[in-house]
C-alpha cells in the first residue's frame, strides 16, 4: 500500500465522540489499532498551555551542565525515575545505542503503599522552578486520558467499559521527557531511536516540533508518522498486545536522524507509557483466542516481571 494511502486511512479520531457515541468511537479507534497498532486522536482535552510549560521545563533541564544532570541519575534504577544519560538505552536486538537522553516521572505513592517496592519515588530537579506543577500536573492529565482510551479499547474488544480500570489502578506508568540532541558529525550507525515496540499497555504521544517518527507497516514499509497539530498518537505496547493475543499489535516504530539544516536542531517529545499495576497477571483476554487464532501466550506473567525482563533487554537494568 502506498505511503500516502496509508496516511489517508490514518485519520484522527475525535475524542469528542466518546461522550455521545461511546461504541462508535471505540469501533473507529479499534479499527485503526487492529490495522496499524496506532491511532491518532483529536479533541483529547489536554491543556495546550500546560503542555507548552512542560516542554519548556524539559528544555530547561536538558540545557543544564552535564555534571548537574548526572546528580539525578540513579545507578541500578533501570531509568525508572529521574535522569538517564545520553547513549544509555539500546533497543532490543539493536547493535547501536540510541542518540537520546531522557527523564522519567512516575506515580507518586503515599507512604506505606503496597507497591513501594516496585515503584521508586520521583525526583525533582531543584534547578528548574515550577517543575512539579507543569510536569507532574501533565502526568496526571495523561493518566486520566489513558484510562479513557482504555475504556474504548475494552468496548471494542467486547469487554465491560470499566474492564481495565482495576488493571491500571496505581499502575507503574511513566511520562518520559525526551531530548534528542543535534546530530553532529558521524553518528557511527546510531539513530535517535532504533526500531522498537513499547513495553507497556498503551503509549500516548504528543506530536514533536521536529519530524522523525516512523512506523513500520505490516508490509514492512517505514512510513513517516507526524500527527496533525493538536493531535496525539496512541500506540499499542507489548503488554496489551500480549493480553489481546496480538489482535491489537505492538507496532515497530523508530525516530530517524535529521538531514540537512535540521541536523543542528534538538528534538523534544513527551510520551506517556501507561502500565498495568505491578502485580497484575498478564494473560490472554476473553475472546482474543480462537480456533483460527490459538493462544500464543498460554502462561500468565506478572506485569512487573515482564517490565524488568524488557528493561534488561534494552540495557537499563
Amino acid at each position: 500500500m502506498p505511503a500516502n494511502e496509508i496516511l489517508s486511512r490514518f485519520a484522527p479520531v475525535s475524542m469528542a465522540r466518546q461522550a455521545s457515541d461511546p461504541q462508535g468511537f471505540a469501533t473507529e479507534l479499534g479499527r485503526s489499532f487492529r490495522e496499524f497498532g496506532f491511532a491518532a486522536i483529536s479533541d483529547h482535552g489536554l491543556d495546550p498551555a500546560r503542555i507548552d510549560r512542560a516542554y519548556a521545563k524539559a528544555a530547561e533541564f536538558f540545557a543544564l551542565p552535564e555534571a548537574v544532570k548526572q546528580q539525578y541519575f540513579v545507578p541500578g534504577g533501570g531509568g525508572a525515575r529521574g535522569y538517564t544519560p545520553f547513549g544509555k538505552e539500546i533497543a532490543k536486538d539493536a547493535s547501536h545505542v540510541d542518540l537520546k537522553e531522557f527523564w522519567h516521572v512516575g506515580r507518586d505513592l503515599p507512604a506505606g503503599h503496597k507497591y513501594q517496592a516496585d515503584m521508586a519515588p520521583n525526583l525533582v530537579p531543584a534547578e528548574v522552578e515550577g517543575w512539579q506543577d507543569s510536569v507532574h500536573g501533565l502526568y496526571q492529565d495523561f493518566d486520566a486520558l489513558g484510562r479513557r482510551v482504555l475504556s474504548a479499547i475494552a468496548l471494542d474488544l467486547g469487554l465491560a467499559e470499566d474492564f481495565f480500570d482495576d488493571t491500571v489502578k496505581d499502575g507503574n506508568s511513566v511520562m518520559r521527557l525526551l531530548h534528542y540532541p543535534p546530530v553532529a558529525g558521524d553518528p557511527g550507525g546510531s539513530i535517535r531511536a532504533e526500531a522498537h515496540g513499547d513495553i507497556n499497555t498503551i503509549t500516548l504521544l504528543l506530536g514533536a516540533e521536529e519530524p522523525g517518527l516512523q512506523v513500520k507497516t505490516r508490509s514492512g514499509e517505514w512510513v513517516d508518522m507526524n500527527p496533525p497539530a493538536g493531535c496525539l498518537v496512541v500506540n499499542m505496547g507489548d503488554m496489551l498486545a500480549r493480553s489481546t493475543n496480538d489482535l491489537l499489535p505492538s507496532t515497530q516504530h523508530r525516530v530517524i536522524n535529521p538531514v540537512g539544516a535540521r541536523t543542528g536542531h534538538s528534538r523534544y517529545s513527551m510520551p506517556f507509557f501507561l502500565h498495568y499495576r505491578p502485580d497484575y497477571m498478564i494473560e490472554t483476554l476473553p475472546g482474543c483466542a480462537t480456533d483460527e487464532h490459538p493462544d500464543k501466550y498460554p502462561e500468565a506473567m506478572r506485569a512487573n516481571d515482564f517490565l524488568n525482563q524488557r528493561l534488561r533487554e534494552i540495557g537499563l537494568l
